[in-house]
């Protein structure tokens, strides 16, 4: 295939996987608790002209690293400040994702096994929903799957036994040795330590491969300084501004409190339930790989009988990030993400050959099948499930009345999506506040609203004056996970 028709192949792919994930993104709202967070961290980053350190409402927000928030501060200049610039850059990530994986397949499988990877990566449950997400995720993601890609371009010629040791490895590794370390560094920068994963996969190929001089190919002494110097020109100044709080709550709070403690009602923190959930990732890949996961079985299978050192190389990827987030407490299904790439090309070098044409077809009919329902339901679902995202209905219904003076606050419902939502409208932050203070607030001057459960603002707000306004609605709190009827108090004056 000349290069003229692989660039043409590779910008098609790229552009129908990113409209592939926007689809339905603009008309589903930001869902609690996590995607309003990040969007509004990121609007104001552009409002207070402050890149380094994120805030949300007003308040450092040092959960995550700010790669995330760039993205979405550059999409926020292109197509405003909405739902669907939240979430476009993830679409991009996992596009970008996409397009790598046809080179890595090619190299270690041919041309069919990168493509088929592709597809098998693309339309999987777990990037499908974290493709049209605005969190983090998919950025680690990307980052953490090119540096796998790095690692093993750079061990390639040792690791394949049809090709002979390269007498000019000194060139790729001049390339790809500079990927492998820059990949880290923003896979650090869009979510943490856990970027640095690749680096282990590497260390265990000493187990199968000892003879391929790791430090002369990876160069490590020189490979940590120039990640540790990427991540240090954004680190530095945060740890400056901060005073050392990003280090102490993103790192000891994230990473290590989630890793010795459930988080967020995310696990048990009993040892009984903790022993019972450390099987939790092997048996939900079968729900976050969906349609594909019906053939890990026969994949474990093939690969208990045969299977090469690039087998090996991918299967530590995978094995060693499933190991991990089942030692760490606190356990959400799509935190195994960052192994799908690898787990998608591993799938597609042993998908069946034999009857190809017949394999073929079928593989292609579960691929059209697969986009046809992820893509009915991006467009279906969303605008039917809107009307249940109480502090966005509130907005729709309020909105004539906001001015950007307004000062609100809440009682007893403090999801972020309200901060986000309303924000939008109003140049305050949300206040909290518990009942007994929300008279005090509505009585101070100027235009104000607040927001409540519907009996009590019934109960609080009976005498209200009668140039106030009332807006109500019901929805879900999908956080907690229950209903909520809400009331909107409104003062104009």
């Amino acid at each position: 295939m000349s290069s003229d028709l692989k660039s043409i192949n590779y910008a098609l792919l790229f552009f129908g996987c990113v409209l592939f994930h926007i689809a339905g993104t603009w008309s589903l709202p930001l869902i609690d608790r996590d995607e309003p967070r990040f969007a509004e961290a990121s609007r104001e980053m552009i409002q207070r002209g402050d890149y380094v350190v994120p805030y949300f409402n007003d308040q450092p927000r040092l959960d995550k690293p700010p790669l995330t928030y760039w993205a979405q501060t550059v999409s926020y200049r292109i197509f405003g400040q909405n739902d669907f610039a939240a979430r476009f850059p993830s679409a991009v990530a996992a596009a970008l994702l996409a397009i790598t994986i046809p080179v890595r397949g090619l190299r270690i499988g041919g041309e069919r096994v990168g493509w088929r990877a592709a597809i098998i990566f693309t339309l999987c449950l777990q990037t499908f929903i974290h493709a049209k997400a605005a969190v983090a995720d998919m950025w680690l993601v990307l980052f953490v799957s090119t540096a796998h890609w790095s690692g093993l371009e750079l061990l390639r010629d040792g690791l394949t036994k049809n090709e002979p040791p390269s007498t000019k490895i000194q060139h790729p590794i001049s390339r790809w040795w500079f990927f492998f370390y820059v990949s880290l560094a923003l896979g650090f920068l869009a979510k943490g330590p856990i970027a640095w994963v690749p680096l282990l996969t590497v260390a265990s190929t000493i187990f199968y491969a000892p003879n391929l001089q790791l430090g002369r190919r990876f160069k490590f002494a020189r490979g940590i300084l120039l990640m540790l110097a990427v991540i240090a020109a954004w680190a530095i100044p945060a740890l400056i501004q901060t005073h050392g709080e990003f280090l102490r709550i993103g790192i000891g709070r994230h990473v290590i409190g989630r890793s010795l403690g459930a988080m967020e009602g995310h696990g048990w923190n009993s040892l009984g339930g903790y022993l019972l959930l450390l099987p939790f990732y092997f048996v939900t890949v079968f729900v976050s790989f969906f349609p594909w996961s019906i053939k890990l079985p026969a994949l474990l299978k093939r690969l208990w009988h045969e299977r090469d050192n690039v087998d090996r190389y991918l299967f530590s990827g995978i094995a060693i990030i499933f190991i991990i987030f089942s030692v760490i407490k606190t356990k959400l299904p799509h935190y195994t993400l960052p192994a799908f790439g690898l787990l998608a090309l591993l799938l597609a070098r042993h998908w069946p050959e034999s009857a190809a044409a017949s394999r073929r077809r079928v593989f292609a009919t579960v691929a059209v099948t697969t986009a046809a329902i992820w893509i009915a339901m991006a467009l279906v679902i969303p605008p039917l499930v809107a009307r249940f995202f109480p502090a966005y209905q509130l907005l729709q219904i309020s909105r004539a009345s906001l001015v950007p003076n307004m000062q609100f606050a809440s009682v007893e419902f403090e999801e972020p999506s309200l901060v986000w939502y309303f924000r939008s409208r109003v140049k305050g932050f949300l206040t909290p506040l518990n009942k007994r203070r929300a008279p005090e607030f509505m009585s101070e001057p100027g235009p104000r609203f607040i927001i409540l459960p519907m009996p009590v603002a019934g109960s609080v707000f009976a005498n209200a004056p009668q140039d106030w306004r009332f807006f109500t609605t019901s929805g879900f709190n999908i956080a907690k996970g229950k209903r909520v009827d809400l009331t909107l108090v409104l003062k104009s004056e």
